[in-house]
């Protein structure tokens, strides 16, 4: 009984291997599209070709700080998640390898060990390149977007 639960919990674990690498891979190749897209942010902001999104939604009739708040909120909740999660998956990645790398390890089957934790510590690896980035991102785009937010209040201010 506990030999065919141990073998179904198995299985379903493994199921989630395919899952947790793919989503490891896109949260990598999203971290790496953001820090592109703010260094560009970036060239252009110190060349002074650049009206952010952020005061293009702020010039819109009977728009509130609390509505700019929840705007900037929307907008960086993608990369929060990222930076969150994907270390999550990341430890996902490690662990369901290494079961098949310990029994291979019990056999003295070396070649298997090797292969399994090559994943594991690949997956774990990219998960945290890929947290670090967008983590770094988030902050830098939170600190951009409260400044720019203070400045539109500011405005508003002079405007009354």
């Amino acid at each position: 009984m506990i030999a065919n639960l141990d073998g179904l919990l198995y299985q379903l674990a493994n199921i989630f291997l395919v899952p947790a690498l793919l989503l490891i891979i896109m949260a990598l190749a999203y971290s790496l599209y953001s820090l592109g897209s703010m260094l560009l942010e970036v060239l252009f902001q110190r060349r002074g070709q650049v009206i952010t999104e952020l005061t293009h939604y702020a010039r819109q009739v009977d728009i509130s700080t609390d509505d700019l708040e929840l705007w900037i909120m929307q907008k960086l909740e993608l990369l929060r998640m990222t930076s969150r999660v994907t270390p999550l998956l990341g430890l996902v990645a490690t662990l369901i390898p290494m079961g098949p790398a310990l029994l291979a390890l019990s056999e003295n089957n070396t070649a298997a060990v090797g292969e399994n934790m090559v994943v594991a510590f690949a997956g774990v690896t990219l998960a945290l390149i890929a947290a670090s980035i967008s983590f770094i991102i988030l902050n830098i785009r939170r600190r951009w977007l409260f400044t720019e937010l203070r400045q539109v209040e500011k405005s508003w201010d002079a405007q009354t």
